[in-house]
């Protein structure tokens, strides 16, 4: 990308930072003024936030450690408040020394004094801004429960809640109470062999508290030419209440986990998620100029020499929304259509590829259309992926049906294929996702790159041990690829096969695995952090291609670690592994530890995504 270029994109960046940062002031001040009417209006509903979630949507009995988890519907709060008119909207956000068990607490160790230097309370126009709910409206418990929700799935959110508190003397009316808690918002790292090669990076999710990210990194190797590597990159959140998001990156040293080379990278990128079943659009458009250089000095014969040029965009729209919800807002079910348009474009293509298919360095084009029909609520609930963080799992249904073409090289071909998950939440707290996907292409009337994958994914109810947690974990699946042209075989080095597995020397086309872990979650904290030990079993069964059922090879992997995350902090759970492959391939064999800090903390899923076709290789 040119320097001119990179100059606009920088003078963009500082015109959406003020104009933000002007805006807000003046709703901060409104907002001020409110905030002083809730303390001294509503100030019985401020001081035990969380207690009063469980209280309103619980299932477990009444007494014993169960009442102390969140387990429940999340529109149950608001259902007998459907149909009021909200009154008013007020908004409190936290800091992170702040906790929803007591809001007049705050914490004054010396680390959080410390961090209250550096860090800024996201602003109260932020949060009005990723509202959907209005004042003078009619209230929708469902709608308010979305909302509830997609606060708590900002990156510098650590939880929220809102409260509907009935107005004395308008019993057609209620206000509303926002509560939102903030992580401390930076947070980088750094990895070292011995002193070859350090890389570092830093970053801020929420500078001046108003939805911006900031990250840099850099990278010094001693057998690299040239020695120093550095990036950086800008992300705007909801630009303008659109609830669009924004984000600008420039990298000398990016690691693109397609490929096997470093490359410099830029790009650009816009996106739009569907926030409710109540909103009408989403999308993306990607632009993006990568580029692999020989930066470790590697013979010709190895390197794998690239330059390509990236335009991926998509749209979609709620079909008849406004229709279904005219007489009945509580109506959840919905229809949704996307058209996606990529185009990959390499300038230079390795010649240990040529002209030859492969799933990564073609020229490749493709259109797909999608129809999602879903029906998508939530369990708020705690300790799937988190150590106490309210986590939203959907229950209910999303049925997705994909057409359309792609041409690879000189291969054009129409593309169809389906996805139906089905999501299970019971009263108890066990939750459970089916899943079931198949597509293919057509050529000559013979269906290539054929493929189906059939899941499923259990959570148990939590096990009370003491003042420890229990949750046991869950996975079995079957991936089968026939008539293979130009997808990749199958591998066990993913979400699908192994975990830990580190080795891209097993292939094939029929796969089974079997994934089992039981996390305990442990009551006791150290310097801020909560720790959850757990022991682990992995089983794989995979095919080679063109070969019987009896040539099927098995790999296990054993073993146990611990996680670690301090819940204030939007720094990732870190976790160690150990590893342990009785049957592997010779250069996996034997024990292996591995700490990783890219492991989420919480459970996620989203109504809708762009059309595409079905991965087999991740998840």
């Amino acid at each position: 990308m040119p320097f001119t270029h990179r100059y606009i994109l920088l003078m963009l960046s500082c015109i959406l930072f003020f104009s933000d940062y002007a805006h807000g002031q003046v709703l901060d001040k409104l907002d001020s003024i409110k905030i002083r009417d809730l303390h001294f209006t509503h100030n019985k509903f401020v001081n035990n936030i969380f207690q009063q979630a469980i209280n309103s949507v619980k299932k477990s009995p009444d007494s014993g450690p169960e009442q102390s988890v969140l387990n429940g519907k999340s529109e149950d709060p608001y259902l007998k408040y459907q149909g009021k008119i909200i009154r008013h909207i007020y908004i409190d956000p936290l800091n992170f020394d702040r906790s929803f068990e007591d809001t007049s607490q705050i914490d004054n160790s010396l680390g959080a004094r410390l961090g209250k230097r550096f860090h800024m309370t996201t602003r109260k126009f932020v949060i009005r801004d990723n509202l959907f709910i209005k004042e003078n409206t009619p209230l929708n418990a469902y709608k308010l429960a979305d909302n509830e929700r997609y606060l708590r799935s900002l990156e510098y959110i650590r939880d929220a809640r809102i409260i509907v508190a009935p107005v004395k003397k308008h019993h057609d009316s209620v206000d509303i109470l926002i509560y939102t808690k903030d992580f401390f918002s930076i947070a980088g790292g750094a990895a070292s062999q011995v002193l070859n090669h350090i890389n570092a990076n830093l970053y801020e999710t929420n500078l001046a508290g108003m939805a911006q990210r900031v990250e840099i990194s850099g990278l010094y190797d001693y057998n690299r030419d040239p020695n120093m590597g550095y990036g950086a990159l800008y992300k705007k959140g909801n630009l303008f209440h659109t609830f669009i998001d924004g984000t600008i990156a420039y990298s000398t040293m990016s690691n693109n986990p397609f490929t096997r080379e470093e490359e410099s990278s830029e790009y650009i990128a816009l996106s739009k998620q569907l926030v409710s079943p109540y909103s009408r659009t989403a999308g993306a458009v990607t632009l993006s100029h990568n580029n692999a250089y020989n930066v470790y000095n590697a013979p010709d014969a190895s390197f794998y020499k690239y330059k390509y040029d990236l335009i991926d965009a998509w749209a979609g729209y709620s079909i008849g929304i406004k229709k279904l919800t005219a007489t009945n807002n509580t109506i959840r079910d919905r229809r949704f259509f996307a058209l996606r348009y990529t185009n990959r474009t390499f300038k230079e293509v390795p010649s240990q590829i040529g002209n030859r298919f492969d799933p990564i360095y073609n020229n490749t084009r493709s259109i797909l259309g999608q129809f999602t029909f879903f029906r998508q609520d939530y369990f708020k609930t705690q300790y799937i992926y988190g150590f106490g963080t309210t986590e939203d799992f959907p229950y209910g249904y999303n049925i997705s049906v994909t057409a359309g073409w792609q041409k690879q090289l000189d291969l054009e071909r129409p593309y169809a294929g389906f996805k139906i998950q089905h999501y299970i939440a019971t009263d108890y707290g066990d939750f459970i996702q089916l899943s079931l996907k198949s597509g293919g292409y057509l050529d000559h009337n013979k269906v290539q790159d054929g493929c189906l994958l059939i899941g499923a994914t259990a959570f148990s109810r939590i096990i009370f041990w003491n003042t420890t947690k229990i949750r046991q974990y869950l996975n079995v699946n079957y991936t089968h690829l026939y008539n293979r042209v130009t997808y990749p075989q199958l591998r066990i080095d993913n979400g699908y096969g192994l975990r830990g597995f580190l080795s891209d020397s097993v292939y094939g086309t029929r796969r089974l695995s079997i994934q089992l872990e039981t996390e305990f979650y442990l009551k006791r904290k150290v310097l801020g952090f909560k720790f959850a030990p757990f022991p682990y079993a992995d089983f794989t069964i995979i095919t080679p291609e063109h070969s019987p059922y009896s040539r099927s090879s098995l790999y296990t992997s054993v073993g146990g670690g611990v996680r670690a995350r301090n819940e204030n902090l939007v720094f990732q759970t870190i976790e160690a592994r150990a590893y342990y492959f009785p049957i592997a391939p010779n250069n996996m064999k034997g024990f292996k530890v591995i700490l990783t800090h890219n492991i989420r903390f919480r459970y996620s899923s989203t109504y809708v995504s762009a059309p595409d076709v079905v991965q087999l290789n991740g998840e």
